[in-house]
C-alpha cells in the first residue's frame, strides 16, 4: 500500500468517540480518531516499511504518525532525526508511543537525556525526564539523584503540564526504588501537591507521588 491508500484506510477506520477523546486530551484536529487496536492491526499487515513510515510522519496526522511509529526501523534514524521527531509531536499520547518504541530502544539514548532536560522545548524535556526516570528505576549508577530531587523541587511547579508528568514519574520512581531518598521524595510530593486531586478510576493508583510511592512500596512487601 502507498501513502494515499493508507490514509484512505485510516479514514475508513475513524471512530468519532476516539477522535473527540483525543481532542479533549490535547490533540490537534488533524486526525481521524482510529482505535489503537485498529492501528496495530494495520501495522502488522504492512510490517516494517521505513520509507513509508517517514511519509506518514510528514503528514502530521496523528493516526498516521502512530502507525508510522509501529512500522519504522529505529536503527535507520539518526540522532538528529529522532530529536526533530520528538520535538515535532505535541500530542502526549503519540509522543509517548514514540518514546517507548523508538527513543527508549535507541542504543545511545543517554546522549539525549540531559540535553533534552535542559532544552527549553516542552516535548524534548518530557522525553528527557522520561529517560531520567528510566535511569532512576533501572540504571541509577552515575546519576546524582539528590541533585535531580533538588531540581524537581524547585522547577516542577512552573513547568508545562507535559513536562510535569514525567518529572513527577522521576520523583515517584526515586521514592519507590531508593529507600535512602524516599522520605525526601515523599516530602517534595507533599510540598508541591501536584496531582493531589487527580481523578483516578477505581482500582488504579493515583499519580500523586506520595500515594504512588507508598502503594508501590507496600506491594513490594
Amino acid at each position: 500500500m502507498n501513502l494515499k491508500e493508507i490514509l484512505k484506510q485510516l479514514e475508513s477506520l475513524a471512530d468519532e468517540k476516539v477522535r473527540k477523546q483525543h481532542i479533549k486530551n490535547g490533540a490537534r484536529e488533524n486526525l481521524y480518531g482510529v482505535k489503537m487496536g485498529d492501528i496495530r492491526t494495520l501495522a502488522k499487515k504492512i510490517k516494517t516499511n521505513h520509507a513509508l513510515a517517514l511519509e506518514l510522519w510528514e503528514t502530521e496526522n496523528i493516526d498516521a504518525r502512530m502507525l508510522a511509529i509501529l512500522i519504522l526501523n529505529p536503527k535507520e534514524l539518526s540522532a538528529v532525526e529522532i530529536e526533530k521527531m520528538v520535538a515535532s509531536e505535541q500530542f502526549a499520547w503519540a509522543a509517548d508511543w514514540f518514546y517507548n518504541y523508538v527513543v527508549k530502544e535507541y542504543p545511545d539514548k543517554e546522549q539525549f537525556r540531559q540535553k533534552w532536560m535542559n532544552s527549553g522545548d516542552k516535548m524534548l524535556a518530557r522525553a528527557g525526564w522520561s529517560l531520567t526516570s528510566g535511569r532512576i528505576a533501572r540504571a541509577p549508577e552515575g546519576i546524582d539523584i539528590a541533585a535531580i530531587l533538588t531540581r524537581i523541587e524547585s522547577e516542577m511547579s512552573n513547568e508545562a503540564p507535559e513536562v510535569q508528568w514525567t518529572m513527577n514519574t522521576a520523583l515517584a520512581q526515586t521514592g519507590i526504588n531508593h529507600p535512602a531518598y524516599r522520605e525526601r521524595a515523599l516530602a517534595i510530593g507533599e510540598k508541591l501537591g501536584i496531582y493531589r486531586d487527580y481523578p483516578v478510576s477505581k482500582g488504579c493508583t493515583s499519580p500523586f507521588a506520595p500515594i504512588w510511592i507508598n502503594e508501590m512500596v507496600r506491594r513490594q512487601g
